[in-house]
């Protein structure tokens, strides 16, 4: 039985500003849509800016799939600095001699960076919001504990070199400190803590690093260049609807009559043309062109991961 579309469904690609928590983003986007059911795919700190993928209505049931995608991002690494937060926000712990910083070479950054390539084990940043018996090591960090989390393996595709400029900061007793901020390109699996990247980097070099600048650009096939801002007064026919959403990640089947029935009643069918031997979830669509849900294949027969409500009216 179809139900009556009670408000926005769908993604929304927002870029986010500086100085925003993730979570005032959503509670904006709330206010804008008129809907509660609004969710995210994924934070970023405040002072983070770029892509995140925010549900909307049944969307919302997507997100979960989309969570562990791969990011892209870009990023300014300040050298010569460390902070008790690994970015601009914290309290400096050091300042590296004048010396350590201008031997900063192309080569010696470019070996630092070779090492923290492919499949590595990286320490998550203690004020990341993993919980240490029950309690967000961040807010463990704010309390003036000394937290050490466990290392975990993340993957780096990708992570070369944009830039570098040196600069002089002017220090309270009349002195300069030379920096080096280097812009970064990373492409890393989910889970991944860039700050802990610049953090390490910094470590290797002998000068301490911390992070300046973060732009998310990419979570999986969704890109910034395509996002809006929470204020776009069109906010709403920026949605994309579910099912292209589901298409865009998923291979995809269009369902018979049938088998549209049969998956929406919760029962299996035999693996569609073309799905067997699929690891992945489906995304099955009716003659519509509306999502019915995911699914995945087992031995040779459907298994529901996620159905949608089946909507009358514009819903997707």
């Amino acid at each position: 039985m179809s139900q009556r579309s009670d408000g926005p469904h769908g993604l929304l690609l927002l870029d986010k500003p500086s100085g925003i928590t993730s979570h005032d983003l959503v509670a904006k986007t709330r206010r804008a849509l008129g809907t509660r059911k609004v969710g995210h795919a994924g934070t970023l700190d405040p002072m983070a800016t770029g892509l995140m993928l925010l549900g909307v209505g049944d969307a919302t049931r997507l997100l979960t799939y989309l969570v562990g995608e791969d990011k892209v991002y870009e990023a300014t690494a300040r050298f010569g600095i460390a902070t008790n937060t690994e970015d601009a926000d914290g309290e400096v712990t050091s300042l590296a001699s004048p010396e350590l910083v201008r031997a900063v070479t192309h080569d010696r950054l470019e070996a630092a960076l070779v090492k923290l390539r492919g499949e590595i084990q990286q320490v998550p940043s203690a004020v990341s919001a993993i919980k240490v018996n029950g309690v967000r090591s961040y807010k463990r960090v704010r309390d003036g504990e000394q937290v050490e989390l466990a290392a975990r393996t993340v993957t780096i595709h990708e992570l070369h070199v944009l830039g570098t400029e040196f600069r002089e900061l002017a220090l309270a007793d009349g002195t300069t400190q030379p920096l080096l901020d280097v812009r970064l390109r990373v492409g890393c699996s989910s889970g991944t803590y860039v700050r802990a990247l610049a953090r390490d980097l910094g470590n290797d070099l002998g000068v301490g690093a911390h992070l300046t600048a973060l732009n998310r650009l990419a979570v999986g096939d969704f890109r910034v260049a395509n996002a809006t801002t929470v204020d776009d007064a069109q906010l709403a026919s920026r949605l994309v609807p579910p099912a292209k959403v589901a298409t865009t990640r998923f291979p995809s089947f269009v369902a018979d009559e049938v088998q549209a029935s049969a998956l929406r009643n919760g029962r299996r069918i035999p693996a569609p043309e073309g799905t067997d031997g699929l690891s992945e979830p489906i995304a099955a669509l009716d003659a519509e062109g509306n999502l019915i849900g995911l699914i995945e294949i087992r031995d040779g027969e459907s298994k529901i991961l996620m159905n949608m409500p089946q909507r009358s009216v514009g819903a997707e």
